[in-house]
């Protein structure tokens, strides 16, 4: 188990209950950030007593060094301030559950401390995969992931030699619009998109989740994860969220993991793996369960699931101008500024618009996710 923790968007979701499950297993939190929910973010900081705060927003964080100057407690902020955070010395695991590209300095500063890496951040391997898991080899930082699906083919790996794996099966629910047209979708709003049938989430991640962009991340993140071909992964709709994915061996064996639908159970396993502790988790009772089913998933009808798997087979920047534009489509939509189907107009046009680089570094990462970014804002905005 690790000794001290450091939570990236400790204010979010899963920000939220990483801090609870720190809290039951005993384990020190030594810094805590948030963008802007400073309120959150104090209650967080007169609880568990961190030695570090950082606060993304600049105008947030002069509040919120107001707010808690009777603590102990250094305020730093921006960006600088979360890599800060990340490289804290102590600090032996960094979990990641900043929302976006933000992630992605920090989580390469922790990396260069060796630290472990509990991964709830897709967009840093699908920004930037080759790059973050080359120098995890490289330092010996250890990745274990948070997403309940790769917490799950992460477990079902475990002890696996290497040339066992012949293919992954990435479970998906198929979110609150699973069997509906595209051309019905078109007056979806945000509270219609954001309501998941099995799990709590935030809001960008509910909306990626109800596009399938939300897998299609996770079907990247899978291949720089875990080593593997685009050919190698098959994404299988399971609507009960009971198998959380699955491997198939070369022998024909498949193995699963199962559980409820609650992001408790990964998040624990990733602070105390390779033990298992006790958790107050809900459990599974076979004797209730009436029907587990499978069925391929509709790319035509979700096609930011089909526009990720072709970037994932390009390669390049390519995965990360669609994050990016992604993300930055879905902060429109929020705001009433964009149409629910223009997700994937706006995500698909700036990978036509950008294009990808082979090959890049960490700056030309970055400089396509800005292109990307700005491309959407002029062109789709309202």
């Amino acid at each position: 188990m690790v000794n001290a923790i450091t939570i990236l968007g400790s204010t979010g979701s899963i920000g939220r209950q990483s801090a609870a499950a720190a809290g039951r297993l005993g384990i020190p939190v030594a810094a805590l950030t948030t963008n802007r929910r400073i309120d959150l973010l104090e209650q967080q900081v007169r609880s568990l007593r961190p030695k570090l705060a950082a606060v993304y927003d600049e105008e947030a964080a002069r509040a919120f060094r107001a707010a808690v100057a009777d603590l102990d407690v250094r305020v730093v902020s921006g960006l600088p301030g979360l890599v800060e955070a990340a490289a804290l010395p102590e600090s032996d695991c960094v979990v990641t559950a900043v929302s976006g590209s933000v992630g992605l300095k920090p989580t390469l500063a922790a990396i260069e401390e060796k630290k472990r890496i509990a991964l709830a951040n897709k967009e840093t391997l699908v920004c930037a995969g080759e790059l973050v898991m080359r120098r995890a080899r490289e330092t010996g930082a250890e990745i274990v992931p948070v997403d309940s699906e790769h917490s799950a083919i992460f477990q079902c790996l475990a002890g696996r030699g290497e040339g066992e794996l012949k293919k992954i099966l990435l479970t998906a629910s198929g979110g609150p619009f699973r069997g509906r047209p595209r051309a019905g979708l078109e007056d979806v709003t945000p509270a219609e998109a954001v309501a998941h049938p099995n799990w709590s989430m935030g809001a960008k991640i509910s909306v990626d989740s109800a596009t399938m962009m939300n897998k299609g991340l996770e079907f990247i993140e899978a291949m720089h994860l875990f080593s593997v071909t685009p050919d190698e992964i098959e994404v299988v709709i399971h609507p009960q969220s009971v198998i959380h994915s699955m491997v198939e061996l070369v022998d024909g064996t498949v193995i699963a993991q199962l559980g409820v639908p609650d992001m408790g159970l990964p998040i624990q396993l990733a602070l105390t793996w390779p033990e298992r502790k006790g958790s107050p988790c809900g459990r599974l009772d076979f004797r209730t369960l009436r029907d587990l089913s499978f069925s391929a998933p509709d790319l035509e009808n979700t096609p930011c699931l089909r526009l990720a798997m072709d970037c994932a087979r390009a390669g390049g920047t390519a995965p990360c101008v669609m994050s990016a534009a992604n993300e930055e489509a879905v902060h429109l939509f929020l705001a009433g500024r964009l149409g629910y189907n223009r997700i994937y107009d706006a995500a698909a046009g700036a990978v036509e618009r950008v294009g990808a680089v082979q090959g890049a570094d960490l700056e030309t990462i970055l400089a396509a996710d800005a292109a990307a970014r700005a491309y959407v804002r002029e062109t789709f905005a309202k």
